[in-house]
Formats: C-alpha cells, sequence, structure tokens
C-alpha cells in the first residue's frame, strides 16, 4: 500500500508494507477504512479466516462478522486483540519460508499459506508480479528476507537462478503449484 504525505510542500511516499501498522493507521482514520484494510489483510496478507481470527484473538466469530460488516464498530479491546492475532499469524511467517513469484490470478489459486513436505511444515510467502522485471526484483527481494527457495514462472526461472543462491523451481503449466513448492522444500533441503 502507497501512503501519501501530503503534510509536507513536497509529497513524501511511503511503502506501508508491515499489516499491523496499515491496520493502526486505518483504525486512526474510520472504522470503514478499519474494516476495509483486515479485510484486505485477512484476504491477501495474512489469508486467514474470520474462524482463524476469532480463534486466535478471542473475539466471538459472530463479534467478528459484525464488525467485518459494519453493524459494529470495532471498541479498543477489540483492536487489540486483532493486532495481536495478526502479529501472531505474521510471525508464523518467519523463518523458513518458499518465496511464490507470480502473477495475482495465479497466487489466487493457491488454497494454503502452509505446506507439508517431508514432514516439514514451510510457509508460502506470496510476491505478485506484473513483468519480468518485476519477477527479479521479488526474486532479490525474496532472498534477502530468507527465503529458502523460489518458486516461479518458467520466462524467469533462468534468470533468477542466476541472480540468487538458493534453489529455483519452476511452475509448470500442467502441474500443481504445490508440486513445485514441495520441489522447492526438498531442494532446499539437500
Amino acid at each position: 500500500m502507497l501512503y501519501v504525505d501530503t503534510h509536507y510542500p513536497f509529497c513524501i511516499l511511503m511503502v506501508l508494507s508491515d499489516p499491523v501498522n496499515r491496520l493502526m493507521r486505518a483504525a486512526l482514520i474510520s472504522d470503514q477504512e478499519f474494516v476495509r484494510t483486515l479485510n484486505q489483510i485477512m484476504k491477501n496478507e495474512v489469508r486467514i479466516s474470520v474462524r482463524e481470527l476469532a480463534e486466535k484473538s478471542g473475539i466471538a466469530q459472530s463479534s467478528l462478522y459484525k464488525i467485518l460488516h459494519g453493524h459494529r464498530s470495532p471498541n479498543l479491546s477489540t483492536l487489540r486483540a486483532v493486532v495481536h492475532a495478526l502479529q501472531h499469524f505474521e510471525r508464523l511467517g518467519e523463518g523458513e519460508f518458499i518465496g511464490l513469484i507470480a502473477a495475482r490470478p495465479v497466487l489466487d489459486t493457491v488454497q494454503e499459506r502452509n505446506a507439508e513436505v517431508d514432514g516439514h511444515r514451510i510457509r508460502i510467502r506470496e510476491y505478485p508480479v506484473h513483468t519480468m522485471e518485476d519477477a527479479i526484483v521479488a526474486a532479490v527481494r525474496a532472498e534477502r528476507e530468507g527465503a529458502t527457495a523460489i518458486v516461479c514462472a518458467p520466462i524467469v526461472s533462468s534468470i533468477i537462478e542466476q541472480l540468487v543462491h538458493i534453489p529455483v523451481a519452476t511452475i509448470i503449466p500442467r502441474e500443481s503449484v504445490q508440486r513445485a513448492i514441495e520441489l522447492a522444500a526438498r531442494k532446499a533441503w539437500l
């Protein structure tokens, strides 16, 4: 998300990548902005259901539904509980993860954000891209962020393999993304 600070004569652009910071900023703007941002974070970034958020936050699922549909305003204790739950889901991503670099339509087909491969549980971190240049930048970023392997499209895989020092697996259209993730994880553990 891009934030433009218009309080200065020269607009300063900031990328707000941390979901918790964005959610807190949205809560300060309005209830509607909080709901919009929370929905976006749950659906596109953390990829959790209302049930999962309810379990981790200790907030009743019915209360979360009311908040997410604008029938109830979140109070301070609800905000704290949601933030703590999101921080928990974000910490799951620390440590081992595989970077999945693809266009948004491909990423939307991925059902799970975690994979079980040979008895190891590994997190999948998505890097949505639109161009080959975006894919190359995402691969370097994934490696810097600690990815143990990368899964990407065949059109950029040979270039990415030359740039990074971690295994790269290719998404083959006739095979599933899950198989490519498993291959990348096995390569990383060799």
